[in-house]
């Protein structure tokens, strides 16, 4: 970084007392009239010659050993002056204090001279006195600083970070100028602080990424259906106008595609419905247990289809948590429709409601949903609530997937303050496990949980 002299360690230096004659010389004019003075009062009211000569040498002696107080005054307000332009003054400090994001106060020279209480929350070790590329060490930002310092022109820059994860991070330099900085040449001098606020865009940038996604993801999934029905639709209008056996099996596949454009408008719909309101905790009480014998009995006869016995085990007594039926029958359905359709290799899907409380401070309802299917690879498993990841892209088009299912059973739980968790194996089946407060403590759990 630019490393400039500083007026401040020159002023600091031991400075040379001034000789007699130095300031005999300073003092001339003075003398010069007390010589005129004295000459009159000599001349004209007969002061005696030795008494004059006397009062001259008095004043001569005075003149070139006793400093002035003007003098030594105009040094000490000086060194002041570079004392404040060396250190940030407390008005500046509590202003940088108040900003909600890391700010550091360097000087021209990249000296660290205030650090707000973030910063020091972000970036450990850092103190004054350190040059600034200790804490900051991007290089795009350090010479952005040095411009900011040879200019004097506010700047903005952004970069990326890719260790040890992909940060986005954007940084306001701004030159400071203390009171009295001069102009020479039609140009401010270097500045007294440079101020750098650093922002993490982190969370934005992947917001952003992530509505990107979801319309890329969205518009390829209505894609490949819709040209498929544009596609009958033309062979329907032209070669098979007149073939009843191919008409009736392009309008079977073309109703399976409408039904899957279908089921995908619906989820998305839904997202962005529980998205609309994921702010907003639901009021009324329900049974969890009679919503998971509800759903058990709505799929019972896709499981017999499949060959596949639901098994429950949930206690008979009602099981209250504070949610939105509708919201809690579709977490429940999901799941245990997951089960059915991606663990079918196994003959049973297992279904539990338990109480994992310890006391009736940490009391939390536990539904549980195992299959005895293939399994899911480890590597899966943190992507799985993302949307329209999927694991087996062919096999879920084939069990009329959406991809969007557990991304809809995350947001929900978000609104309900619970938590999913994932456990499985390849070739032990998985087991999805949600968690649930409990009526009794619900006002006593924090105000968000982790889904």
């Amino acid at each position: 970084m630019t490393q400039t002299p500083s007026t401040i360690e020159d002023d600091t230096e031991t400075q040379p007392a001034a000789s007699p004659l130095t300031r005999l010389g300073e003092a001339r004019w003075i003398l010069l009239t007390a010589l005129c003075a004295v000459s009159v009062a000599i001349v004209v009211y007969g002061v005696p010659l030795t008494a004059g000569i006397a009062a001259l040498a008095g004043l001569c002696v005075v003149a070139g050993f006793i400093p002035r107080r003007s003098a030594s005054r105009r040094v000490k307000l000086n060194a002041q002056r570079e004392i404040r332009r060396m250190w940030p003054g407390t008005g500046m400090k509590v202003t940088v204090d108040a900003l909600p994001t890391p700010c550091f106060v360097a000087d021209g020279r990249g000296i660290t001279r205030y650090v707000n209480r973030r910063a020091l929350e972000v970036y450990e070790g850092v103190k004054p006195g350190d040059p600034l590329s200790f804490s900051l060490r991007a290089p795009s930002l350090l010479e952005a600083f040095d411009r900011v310092c040879s200019t004097g022109e506010p700047e903005r820059i952004n970069w990326i970070e890719k260790v040890p994860t992909e940060t986005w991070y954007e940084a306001h330099i701004a030159p400071i100028y203390m009171p009295g900085s001069v102009v020479q040449d039609g140009t401010l001098r270097i500045p007294d602080f440079i101020l750098v606020v650093i922002r993490d865009l982190t969370e934005t940038r992947r917001l952003e990424r992530m509505r990107t996604d979801f319309v890329a993801n969205a518009s390829h999934e209505l894609r490949t259906p819709l040209a498929s029905l544009t596609g009958f639709i033309e062979t329907l209008q032209g070669p098979a106008r007149n073939d009843p056996e191919a008409q009736d099996r392009f309008l079977s596949i073309m109703l399976d595609q409408a039904g899957r454009m279908r089921r995908l408008i619906d989820d998305i719909l839904s997202l962005s419905r529980i998205e609309l309101k994921a702010h907003v905790r639901p009021a009324s009480v329900v049974d969890l247990a009679e919503i998971v014998r509800h759903t058990a009995d709505a799929l019972s006869p896709l499981a017999a289809d499949m060959g596949i016995r639901i098994r429950l085990n949930i206690p008979d007594a009602p099981v209250r948590v504070k949610g939105d039926r509708d919201e809690l029958i579709q977490v429940t359905e999901n799941l245990i429709e997951n089960a059915l359709k991606y663990g079918h290799d196994g003959k049973f899907v297992d279904v539990g409601l338990s109480d994992r409380g310890e006391g009736p401070q940490e009391r939390v309802w536990q539904l549980s949903v195992r299959d005895y299917g293939e399994g899911i690879s480890p590597e899966h498993l943190p992507r799985l609530t993302e949307r329209f990841y999927r694991v087996d892209v062919e096999s879920s088009r084939a069990m009329k997937g959406t991809g969007l299912g557990l991304a809809i059973v995350k947001h929900i739980l978000t609104r309900h303050r619970g938590r999913l968790d994932v456990d499985s194996e390849p070739g032990k089946g998985a087991t999805f496990t949600v968690k649930l407060p409990a009526v009794e403590n619900l006002e006593d759990l924090p105000e968000k949980m982790t889904a």
